[in-house]
Parts: structure tokens; sequence; C-alpha cells
């Protein structure tokens, strides 16, 4: 029989053949390491459904059984995953597979975490549990689940441990993953001269066991003030839970505004005190307090976040009849929600007037520090970015002189501006892309404006039209909310770490 033309054959065909089974085998050992770092994180993400399977095992509520059933699908398959890929010597990753690890750690982790939400209550479609899911785990703490009150107590307890896990994983790819990566001026802070790593914490396990400390800290200190405040225990777990995390998600579709007062001040620290560096508590718990203070990143926070509150607070009393400490604890409250990226609502916003909407559009670009679980763009970038310009507007005024952009005391060079510069284009033409898709799906553009902008930027508070009649994305329509859920997980990983994936070059090594 003819062989199809084109087709080689005899030894140099035996050749080829033998060398592509060679690179694909080659391909294949590369992401052992990979699956079974996946494989194990599956199989504890497995293990963590059984808790809320305990509580309505208490609650004698029969949703216990689609806990259950995820739980083991989930640790199946993740021990399977394990166990196949495990290699007799142990290797470490190298940057490719914390490229992919970092992507699938992100997406895969939504699909099974969105089971429970599909097998009982609520009988979410695939899209929309996947949706809750994701922006659970990336902390963005958007939902597409009108009627909390009537849901399971297991669910509402799912949704914050995934927004806990979330941050805490978060938290550590941005100081482990992501400077080794170079995305976005990450490896700034791994340079020797920044004390945030190189000379505090040089190794990974103890930068992770220095933030597990730190973390479950300050969701202990979260949960036990929220309590004392006047919140149940079980309120108090959750909105701790979603707090540190600067994840949003609530136990009622009333958020926030189901409490006034204090708890709304404590909630604006707390929110605070969640987007600055992990890093810097654990300074301060080893009785460095400098630090702390010293950070360029912390103080651009305050600063801008109390220039953000003094416009605000300004307008709202020339421009409406509000009373000043009713006013000043929405605007703390709401502004330092949306700044952090956590997404906790106390008020309608938008009957604020146009121009406070777009101060909160604006710090919610900026979004909270780098190092911690906060979203957006971060300060430190913007701080870059402004060192950046200064620089060459000083290069422009006085062009025989060599201007260095510098950031806290150091010089930023090109292997920091230059994926800097590149991610901030990135996210800009994200923003406008996604946007006008979102709208050509038949969804008015400002609702399309706001609904990327919340899930790019990882925020999670609703703006926009669409979202007035239930504060969720529900009325969204599913290629809508695929859409938003892409931009939750690009926002979440610089987009670079998934775009990245998908370049023939990335698989060719």
């Amino acid at each position: 029989m003819a062989l199809p033309s084109g087709v080689f054959c005899g030894p140099s065909a035996g050749f080829l053949t033998i060398h592509a089974a060679r690179l694909l085998v080659s391909a294949m050992m590369d992401l052992r390491p990979v699956l079974h770092i996946l494989g194990l994180i599956l199989a504890t993400l497995g293990l963590t459904m059984l808790a809320p399977m305990g509580l309505d095992l208490l609650r004698n509520d029969p949703n216990w059984r689609a806990f259950f059933e995820a739980a083991m699908e989930t640790t199946l398959t993740g021990v399977l995953l394990a166990i196949a890929s495990r290699s007799v010597t142990p290797q470490g990753l190298a940057v490719r597979q914390a490229y992919l690890l970092t992507a699938g750690i992100w997406v895969l982790l939504p699909l099974f975490a969105a089971f429970p939400f599909m097998q009982g209550a609520p009988y979410a479609t695939f899209t929309d549990a996947y949706f809750e899911a994701a922006s659970g785990i990336t902390t963005t703490g958007s939902s597409v689940f009108p009627g909390l009150e009537d849901l399971p107590p297991g669910v509402v307890l799912w949704r914050g441990m995934l927004n806990w896990m979330g941050g805490l994983g978060i938290a550590f790819v941005a100081m482990i993953f992501l400077p080794v990566m170079r995305i976005g001026g990450m490896q700034f802070f791994r340079t020797e001269g920044f004390d945030t790593l190189g000379k505090i914490l040089p190794r990974a396990r103890d930068i992770a066991s220095a933030l597990l400390s730190v973390y479950v800290g300050l969701t202990l200190l979260f949960g036990i003030t929220y309590a004392a405040l006047g919140m149940s225990g079980f309120e108090a777990l959750i909105h701790a839970m979603s707090t540190i995390s600067t994840g949003g998600f609530s136990t009622s579709d009333a958020s926030f505004a189901a409490f006034s007062g204090p708890e709304e001040y404590a909630g604006t620290l707390f929110m605070l005190l969640s987007a600055v560096p992990f890093i810097r508590f654990a300074q301060l718990a080893r009785g460095s307090v400098q630090p702390i203070w010293q950070d360029a990143q912390v103080r651009g926070l305050l600063r801008w976040f109390a220039y953000a509150t003094a416009v605000v607070m300004t307008w709202r009393l020339m421009r409406t009849e509000v009373s000043f400490e009713p006013a000043l604890r929405e605007t703390l409250f709401n502004l330092s929600s949306i700044m952090t990226g956590t997404g906790f609502g106390s008020a309608n916003v938008a009957t604020w007037g146009a121009f406070p909407v777009v101060v909160l559009f604006i710090v919610g670009m900026i979004g909270g520090c780098t190092g911690s679980s906060s979203g957006s763009l971060s300060v430190f970038r913007w701080q870059a970015l402004g060192a950046a310009i200064r620089a060459s507007v000083q290069q422009l005024h006085s062009p025989h002189r060599l201007v260095v952009p510098r950031y806290d005391g150091k010089t930023l060079g090109d292997d920091v501006l230059n994926p800097l510069m590149m991610y901030f284009t990135g996210y800009i033409l994200t923003l406008g892309t996604l946007s006008v898709l979102v709208s050509t799906t038949g969804v008015d553009m400002t609702s399309s404006l706001f609904a990327v902008w919340t899930s790019l930027g990882n925020i999670g508070f609703g703006l926009g039209p669409m979202t007035v009649r239930t504060g969720t994305m529900v009325d969204f329509n599913d290629t809508a909310t695929w859409v938003m859920t892409l931009a939750m997980l690009l926002g979440r990983l610089g987009m670079l770490a998934i775009l990245v994936v998908f370049l023939p070059r990335f698989w060719r090594g």
C-alpha cells in the first residue's frame, strides 16, 4: 500500500519517531512535579469539604450528602493524581513549571470546589457553580447566589472557607512564586537589598511558616473582635475568614448592612490591615516594629485612602443632607472595602452621586499592597510607575544628566520596569477588551465596565444597573459570566501567568 505523499519511511522515519517519542516523554516527565503538587492540593481540598459536611450533619440538614460526595470525588482524584505523578527522586520546580502550577491551581481548584454547589443546594448550573467557586478562591467576592439566608449553613461555611484558603494561597504565590516568574515587577521583592524576604526569611519554608502563623493569628483576632461586637459565632467566623482574605463573602445578601456602628469601624480597620504585606506582621511578631511603617507601600496605602476619604466626605457633606457620623462610617467602610478588594458593602454607594463613584472606581484600580491577599494593580506598582514617570520628566528637563528611577531608596532596573509597564498596558487593554466583549452579550456598557472592573481587580463590589436588583451577578447571562470568570483568573494571576501558558514557545522550553 502506498504511503500518502509527504510521509517519511525507512531509517529516517524511525529516527524521527523515536526522537518525537523521547521529546513527548521528556515533556511528560517535566509535568510530574506539577501534577504531583496539584494532586496533593486537590486531596487537601477534598478533605476540607468534610468541615461543611459536618456542620450540615450537626444541623440535621440533608445537604451534607452533597459535601460527602464532593469530598470523596475530589480526594480520590487528588490521591490518584499524586500517586501517578510521584517521582522516586524529589524534584524542584523550574520557572516554566512554576508558571504552569500557578495557573493550574486557580483554574483546576474552582472546578472541584464547585461540586458541592452543583450536587446539592443551591443546585447551580456548572457556569454559576464554577463562577462562585472561582470568585471565592480568587478572593473576588462577587456572587451569583441570591438568598444566602436560605442556603444550608454548610454552603455558607464553604464559601467562607474558599475565601480563606484562597487568600492564604495567594499570599504564598505572591511571596514565593511570582517573584521567581518576574511578573509585573514582583522580582523586585527578591532583591538582596529589600529586607522583606532576602535577609529576614531567606527560604520558602520559612516564608510559608511565617505567613501561616500570621494568617491564622489575624483570623482569630478578627473573629473574636466581631463576636465581641455583637455578631453570632458563625457570622464572626465567616466574616473573619472573608476579611483576612479580602474576599468579601458574607452570611447574608445584605452583607455588612446587616451590622452597623462598631462592626463597621472594626471592619474598616481589619480590611486595611489585611491589605498590608503579611510578612510585615511576621516581622512585627519578632519584635521589629519599624519595617511595617517604613514600608513605602503601607504609607502610600494609608495616605491615598485618607485622601479619597476626605474627597468623598467633602462631596457628600456639601451635596447631600447627611449626618456627619453615619456618612463618615459608611465612607470609611465602603472605601476601604473597595480599595482593599474585599467587597463587603454597607450602603448603596450609587446614591452618593457620580463623582464619588468615579473616586471609588479609581481606588479600586489602585488596590492594596503587594504581598497581601489584596488584588488590582497594587500600591507598589503605582508607586513604581510614578517613580518611572518622574525620572522620565527629569530626564527631559536635564538631558545631560543621568536620572535613574528609584523606589524607597532603591534603584528600579529594567528587569523591574519592563514587566511593570507590560503589566499596566495589559491590564488596561484587558479591562477595555473584556468590557466590550461583555457588552456584546446584551449587557449595558455601564454594567459591563463595572463587572469587568470588579472581576479583573478581584474587588467583588457590585456597581452598575444589572447588580442593583439583587446585589449579585445573577442577572448576567452565561457568556458574560464566563468572561467575568476569565477576568477574575487573569486579575488574580497577573495575566501573564495564564497567558504565557498558551504560547507555543512555553511548551517548547
